[in-house]
């Protein structure tokens, strides 16, 4: 006698479709919120919004500059500029590091360099760093110390001199503060300046053709506006 098959389970609503048949669509679900906006909170309701906390913080920080930048920032103080000397690849290196990033191995001594150096590159910059407009520009530069290896420089602005005058290669030496006024910092350097006092004075050719073409440019716009507005009137 052959065995009996199980009953077959009658259809429910949940059964696999027909073939041919449209696929069923399964309700979405917002999820709220549907629009968020946001808005700022005054100094009032910022103080008392639910979590907010007032209270003075008593953080102190103290931060170890290393052997290498502790070296160099007390030699500013002093008036000089120190570098490390690698004397395996025979560089010398400014700002001063403990170990040789080409040769991998410790560098190997202390020696000072000149405070004079050229311009490798430089920015003129009419836009501080807060996004405040400046009237009379900054000039950043990176100056190639005189006695480090070449490529080797330090980052520092330049004055004394027209944006202008400025070029690359440009010889400059360091404007340092009075030596009570020093605290062992970069800015002990106020900046760096042209060596050459006609360029200090903004009497080079370059100079004088840059501001000569620059008020060329600005005369020759304002005579383009003033057309343009003649002929907007006429018609």
């Amino acid at each position: 006698m052959s065995p009996k098959r199980p009953a077959r389970a009658p259809a429910s609503n949940g059964s696999r479709p027909r073939a041919g048949a449209a696929p069923r669509r399964r309700p979405s679900v917002p999820t709220p919120p549907f629009t968020a906006r946001g808005r700022s909170l005054s100094d009032a309701e910022f103080r008392t919004a639910v979590g907010a906390v007032d209270a003075g913080v008593d953080a102190r920080y103290a931060w170890d500059t290393g052997i290498a930048v502790g070296g160099y920032l007390r030699g500013l103080r002093d008036g000089k500029i120190l570098a490390r000397e690698c004397r395996r690849c025979r560089r010398i290196l400014v700002p001063p590091r403990m170990f040789c990033e080409q040769c991998f191995r410790p560098t190997d001594g202390w020696t000072e360099v000149r405070d004079t150096g050229r311009v490798n590159t430089f920015s003129i910059c009419y836009v501080r760093w807060d996004m405040e407009r400046l009237e009379v520009p900054e000039i950043p530069a990176v100056i190639e110390i005189d006695g480090a290896s070449a490529g080797v420089g330090i980052m520092h602005k330049l004055g004394e001199v027209r944006p202008e005058d400025v070029r690359i290669g440009m010889a400059v030496e360091a404007v340092w503060k009075p030596p009570a006024e020093r605290e062992g910092s970069i800015l002990d350097i106020r900046y760096f300046r042209p060596r050459d006092a006609a360029e200090r004075a903004g009497r080079t050719a370059a100079g004088r053709a840059a501001r000569a073409g620059a008020r060329k440019a600005s005369g020759a716009r304002k005579a383009s506006g003033a057309a343009k507005t003649r002929r907007g009137k006429a018609r």
